[in-house]
């Protein structure tokens, strides 16, 4: 190969590389098509800003939208495999989201504002604060805190934003998680900690952080 040609080589290398590059960037939100696929497929449940008006259904305002994007796949299933996560009525919703959809439409909940619930049980606040901040040593369970910050804002990509939750949301997904119901926590983080948490226990910390800020 001649230098000339070996140059001209080179070039074509790089362009393709940056060529290549340029093509894997991914797509940005495109927040309009999450608004409307959030006003007629999520709304109903979920509130059309992600503020929901039943304690069952939780609240999407505010969240992270890696951590939505990826709970929407879990629910839908993704390269032709079985859902992770099975809920009947979050499965049948998202069984026709593409993937640009289920982007758009967290993207869009992720920068609505959040209206926070607050603590009501005031018999188990002390409980729920000790088991957030510092856990339960001799059970073995690690502080809340630790993964999703001293104020429930959580750790963008990794754990999710917890604060201004429903306590009752929160519960049954502690619950969930404890019994075996539910198992998309990566590397079983979640089964492993609520498997040694009591009913009381659970009710207490999910409204401790039902209000914090």
């Amino acid at each position: 190969m001649n230098f000339r040609f070996a140059l001209l080589a080179g070039g074509l290398v790089a362009t393709l590389t940056v060529g290549s590059a340029v093509a894997a960037e991914p797509q940005k939100p495109n927040l309009e098509n999450g608004k409307n696929t959030a006003a007629t497929v999520c709304a109903a449940c979920h509130g059309p800003d992600g503020n929901s008006p039943l304690a069952a259904n939780p609240k999407l305002a505010g969240q992270f939208p890696e951590y939505l994007e990826k709970q929407l796949r879990d629910f839908k299933g993704v390269d032709g495999k079985e859902p992770v996560r099975k809920n009947a009525i979050m499965n049948g919703m998202v069984a026709g989201l593409t993937p640009e959809a289920m982007r758009d439409v967290a993207a869009f909940y992720g920068m609505q504002q959040l209206k926070p619930e607050v603590a009501k049980n005031q018999e188990l606040v002390t409980l729920g604060q000790k088991i957030y901040r510092a856990g339960i040593m001799e059970k073995g369970v690690p502080a809340c805190a630790g993964c999703h910050g001293a104020n429930g804002e959580g750790i963008p990509k990794q754990y999710p934003r917890l604060a201004g939750q429903f306590a009752e949301y929160t519960e049954t997904q502690l619950k969930a998680f404890r019994d075996g119901m539910r198992d998309n926590d990566p590397n079983k983080m979640m089964t492993t900690t609520a498997s040694k948490l009591s009913d009381k226990e659970i009710q207490a910390v999910s409204d401790y952080i039902a209000g914090l800020r």
